[in-house]
């Protein structure tokens, strides 16, 4: 198999791109049979994008420790995400009988990933990405994979237990995301006066945290977990808080596609009905993971046990979320 890496595409290359699919559709003839009208229809899917090029566009991230990330080798994605990622690549192919489909990743952020996927630069993305009514508007999503809390990391002894501690405090946070939007909100209505540095990723959110310019970071409890792991000295820092929310985490693709977003579908249900799912879970989250081979010792939550036995594409949890 060969895996090709690329920055996203620039501004004349996406019009390229768009002219492109506009002259294949003009080939399809007016007068065609119901049949062959279904065909055009495919035709401009993305199953049908990717039989058309031989190459598939996966969209990674670099620092969503455990979901996805680079550790050693800078040209290799890994994680819990990008395992199921490839889960969903082998059901392509098998659709597709194209066993030897190249695949490409292509580097995005919490900024870039949703108009990545809806410009076509990537095809979908299997990362850290919450589904929410808002982003709806915007991509479709794929069945649930993960469910988090939104919660803080701060040093053992930093004083902060909760969210209203944060009260004059320096909070940092990943720009582009949920957890953003809601601590300014938050920020906003209860007076706070917390100052509120946005961070490019997590990695760049924990390194201002870790270096004493934060006193604390808002993010999912997870990929907080994740940051702890990487730390110089992983016992100085703790997770507190009450969650602020709770999300569902789904690989995200356009709008649109149901005969696409049914191939990725089938593929995740595939990996949880056979009990495969647990095995990648057990690989990430309570064994010791790289770049430093720290555990996460993060327990599958009910929740998540839930979704996995009756996937769905909602954006709310299905059961009562423990607080």
């Amino acid at each position: 198999m060969t895996y090709f890496f690329s920055k996203p595409l620039t501004l004349a290359a996406l019009v390229a791109l768009g002219l492109t699919g506009c002259n294949n559709s003009s080939d399809t003839s007016t007068d065609a049979p119901a049949d062959d009208a279904a065909a055009t229809e495919t035709m401009n899917g993305t199953l049908q994008k990717i039989k058309d090029s031989g190459t598939i566009v996966v969209g990674y991230r670099d620092s969503s420790i455990p979901f996805s990330y680079v550790a050693d080798d800078p040209n290799q994605p890994m994680g819990y995400a990008h395992d199921l990622e490839m889960k969903v690549i082998e059901g392509i192919k098998e659709k597709l009988n194209m066993p030897d489909l190249e695949v490409r990743y292509n580097l995005i952020t919490s900024q870039t990933r949703i108009p990545l996927v809806q410009n076509g630069t990537v095809d979908f993305e299997c990362g850290s990405t919450t589904n929410n009514v808002e982003r709806q508007e915007q991509v479709a999503f794929s069945n649930g994979f993960f469910e988090i809390g939104t919660r803080l990391l701060t040093k053992a002894d930093s004083g902060i237990n909760d969210f209203e501690d944060l009260k004059g405090k320096r909070l940092v946070t990943t720009a582009g995301t949920t957890s953003e939007r809601y601590i300014r909100q938050y920020n906003d209505e209860k007076k706070m006066d917390t100052d509120i540095i946005s961070a490019k990723d997590h990695g760049e959110g924990f390194l201002m945290l870790e270096s004493g310019r934060a006193d604390a970071f808002m993010m999912d409890d997870v990929l907080l977990a994740g940051e702890k792991a990487k730390a110089k000295n992983p016992d100085e820092w703790v997770i507190v808080g009450t969650p602020q929310s709770f999300e569902i985490y789904g690989c995200m693709m356009r709008k649109d596609d149901a005969e696409f977003k049914t191939v990725v579908n089938d593929a995740l249900n595939k990996t949880f009905s056979s009990g495969e799912i647990n095995s990648i879970y057990d690989k990430w989250f309570l064994n010791p993971i790289p770049p430093k081979n720290v555990n996460l010792n993060f327990e599958m939550s009910d929740n998540l046990k839930a979704l996995i036995a009756n996937p769905h594409d909602s954006d709310q949890p299905k059961v009562a979320a423990a607080q």
